[in-house]
């Protein structure tokens, strides 16, 4: 199934300025509200199911014998046919 990108922003920001837009999703996450995202000309609203399907990644880019890039990434995806398969997830 192709993709489509319905929004996309990349910026370099502090952490405390992350840590503000995650709060923000997380907060509208637990009172069952939809998440917009805005920037320039571009703007999406969703309205995420009660339980989504939720990744975490941690990638590192680049040459195995040189510094790269590192990465941690948050997804949330859902489908009429979500399910439940995953296990035990912490982050600290």
């Amino acid at each position: 199934m192709p993709e489509e990108v319905l929004f996309e922003t990349e910026r370099s920001l502090t952490r405390a300025e992350i840590a503000s837009y995650l709060r923000t999703v997380a907060d509208n996450l637990e009172s069952g509200d939809h998440i917009s995202l805005s920037a320039g000309d571009q703007s999406v609203t969703m309205e995420p199911p009660e339980r989504p399907t939720f990744e975490v990644k941690a990638e590192r880019e680049g040459p195995t014998d040189a510094p790269g890039e590192l990465s941690v990434e948050f997804e949330l995806e859902w489908d009429e046919n979500a399910g439940d398969d995953g296990g035990d997830l912490r982050i600290e």
